[in-house]
């Protein structure tokens, strides 16, 4: 059903805009006149006009407190359109008031809060949307609203635990690649001119011919290298937003490797990470009343990763069964023992709500000690391949002239 932007004036005066759905212009008219509208224009927002406008991104650090401000505002007694109103001038974002603007439109229109929040899939997560429509299904949106901007802030914090330990070696690694540039197309061609009488005299070393083979192609084809690199980046971004490469990405995440006995590679941090977002909002959605297959829909979205949320729908598909929990978790393959004995020692004490809330918990800050012990991992692993690349260049620029005086 398409779209229809107005501008009119309300019963007060006041000049109003805002749009409705509707089949065409006249039922858009009607609409505008049972809520005691005068429309001064009305026109049909195009599709592009419509992504736009339904389709702002805004950070999750300022939806935080827009979910804790709207959840305290129902809270007091004010009324959902006014709770908007209120939010929305006190807003400076403009995207975010702009999507406020449209949601408190929509609601005047008649539709309910979560169905407003689904016209907006680049700021409302589907998991977010399912809370609010199970929290107004219970006739407990205020709380669903609270505990979204509890579960959004301790994302955040999560979040930048993640981004600030990762701030060192993205600055290593940076700073190294410019250094090894700059020696590759400053430093080594200063070089040349002796290598050239070296090489008419007897030819050079084969560390030395590499090096100056990679610092030629640098200075003479840097725009096709430049453009290789854009194409490649721009390639990844374009596979990575597919279906098919999301979920290759999300498989790639969780993978372990085991050499022996150990677990190699980054894949218990992603697949521990997913698991506890999951298990909070599972516990949450429990804790709040909400039937358990209900639950698990809208806790799977809240996974983030499409392996953990196939073996989530999975596990659902099972409790149709009778089953507990514990036992479709267990055979999944994609939770640890430790957390299916977690969840099954909380079904049988009827504490999974609880116990799900303290499993994320767990899970969150064994993240944190894995990215820390990394982090302490990859600054050595780093300096020494900067420092072993280096050499090499080095070594490469002396190694003819050690021979040539060996001659001598």
């Amino acid at each position: 059903m398409p779209d229809f932007a107005y501008t009119a004036r309300g019963p007060t005066g006041d000049a109003l805009k805002g749009t409705v759905s509707a089949s065409d212009q006249t039922e858009a008219l009607a609409q505008l006149a049972r809520q005691n509208l005068f429309p001064t224009t009305v026109k049909e927002v195009a599709e592009r006009g419509r992504r736009a406008a339904g389709g702002g991104k805004v950070s999750s650090t300022q939806l935080a407190p827009f979910y804790a401000q709207l959840g305290d505002l129902l809270s007091a007694g004010v009324p959902l359109l006014r709770s908007l109103k209120l939010i929305e001038d006190q807003t400076a974002n403009p995207t975010l008031q702009k999507v406020i603007e449209d949601v408190r439109t929509q609601v005047a229109d008649g539709r309910n809060l979560g169905e407003s929040l689904r016209r907006h899939p680049r700021t409302f997560a589907p998991f977010v949307v399912s809370l609010v429509e199970a929290g107004e299904e219970g006739s407990f949106v205020e709380d669903v609203l609270q505990r979204l901007a509890a579960i959004t802030s301790h994302q955040n914090d999560l979040r930048a635990k993640v981004i600030g330990a990762m701030i060192y070696p993205a600055f290593l690694l940076t700073f190294g690649a410019a250094v090894v540039v700059a020696m590759l197309t400053y430093f080594v061609p200063m070089f040349e001119p002796i290598f050239d009488r070296m090489r008419a005299g007897g030819g050079l070393p084969g560390p030395t011919q590499l090096l100056l083979t990679i610092s030629d192609v640098l200075r003479s084809y840097w725009v096709l290298v430049a453009a290789g690199a854009a194409a490649l980046a721009f390639g990844a971004a374009q596979l990575l937003r597919s279906e098919g490469g999301r979920r290759a990405l999300d498989s790639a995440l969780v993978k372990e490797w085991k050499v022996g006995r150990t677990k190699l590679g980054p894949g218990a941090i992603f697949r521990d990470l997913a698991v506890s977002r999951f298990c909070r909002v599972l516990g949450t959605m429990l804790a709040n009343g909400v039937a358990v297959l209900r639950s698990m829909e809208i806790a799977r979205n809240a996974a983030g990763n499409a392996v953990i949320a196939d073996a989530i729908g999975r596990a659902s598909e099972q409790l149709t069964g009778g089953k507990s929990l514990a036992q479709p978790m267990r055979s999944s393959g994609q939770f640890s023992a430790e957390v299916v004995e977690m969840v099954a020692v909380g079904e049988e004490s009827n504490r999974l709500e609880a116990v799900l809330v303290d499993v994320a918990e767990v899970l969150e800050k064994r993240v944190q000690r894995r990215l820390d012990l990394i982090v302490r991992m990859v600054e050595p692993v780093m300096l020494l391949g900067l420092a072993a690349v280096v050499t090499f260049i080095v070594a490469a620029l002396l190694l003819p002239i050690l021979q040539s005086s060996t001659l001598v």
